[in-house]
């Protein structure tokens, strides 16, 4: 098991390789198919997004209502494939990597390895353990779109696996 902060360098990207067990800890971003639109037409009209993308992680999810003393409720990933259409354009503005369920296609695996990023797969409906994984929670853009927009999470020991590494591995093949 590999203990990781996040921001990743890229030298630490090019250390891990698809199959490994991770824990992830710092900050990550959620943005699901809404934020992910909404990016989109902000950067198709030129407009600068409300927040970071380089080195950034993207976690595929949408937090619930926190309950009293916690940060967050139940944060389970969201299949990742729905942001095929946005993840090579994300990566190549600096994108460090993402977070979700599932496999993800070859334009992503092309440019993960043209962007030396990684992608990590969560467990599916282990949403509570990934709640209580999560110390604090602000919606920092398109809080509009409720659970959809994006927040920044800060995060401790958010278990994961390198689902596709920069050197075109790949879990699901």
């Amino acid at each position: 098991m590999k203990k990781l902060d996040l921001p990743l360098s890229k030298e630490r990207i090019k250390e891990l390789h698809a199959g490994d067990s991770v824990l992830l800890s710092g900050t990550i971003l959620t943005a699901r198919d809404c934020a992910h639109k909404r990016m989109a037409e902000y950067l198709a009209e030129g407009k600068e997004l409300p927040f970071a993308l380089k080195g950034a992680f993207v976690y595929y999810a949408g937090p619930c209502p926190a309950k009293p003393g916690m940060a967050s409720g139940s944060c389970g990933p969201t299949t990742s494939a729905r942001m095929d259409a946005f993840a090579p354009g994300l990566l190549d503005l600096g994108l460090g990597g993402m977070i979700g369920k599932g496999e993800m296609s070859a334009e992503v695996a092309d440019a993960l390895a043209r962007n030396t990023a990684v992608y990590f797969a969560a467990i599916g409906g282990a949403g509570a353990l990934y709640g209580n994984a999560i110390k604090k929670s602000e919606c920092i853009a398109f809080d509009d779109l409720l659970s959809e927009a994006v927040y920044r999470l800060e995060v401790e020991d958010f278990p994961a696996v390198v689902a596709m590494d920069c050197h075109g591995g790949n879990i699901y093949h």
